[in-house]
């Protein structure tokens, strides 16, 4: 079976960035975090290879608004932190 990721393209980002996007691409990081498996680090939402569709999505939304690459890592690990 096909991997979502093969299905779909990239999701688009919207022509302006709005806090909303923010809002919603800092929610997707810790839901689409990798977690590691026999094959390799997969989506702990959709199980999609990591990085999945709407973690790179996230990603783009937040540098694109002035983030570092740094500073997403830095997200990242602080989110990681806080799950279960």
């Amino acid at each position: 079976m096909d991997s979502i990721d093969d299905i779909l393209s990239e999701l688009p980002l919207p022509p302006y960035i709005t806090a909303e996007d923010i809002t919603f691409a800092v929610k997707a990081i810790p839901v689409h975090a990798a977690e590691q498996w026999p094959d390799g680090p997969r989506c702990r939402n959709d199980r999609a290879s990591h990085s999945c569709r709407l973690h790179r999505w996230s990603r783009r939304v937040l540098i694109r608004r002035g983030l570092s690459e740094r500073e997403f890592k830095a997200l990242v690990a602080e989110q990681a932190a806080r799950q279960p």
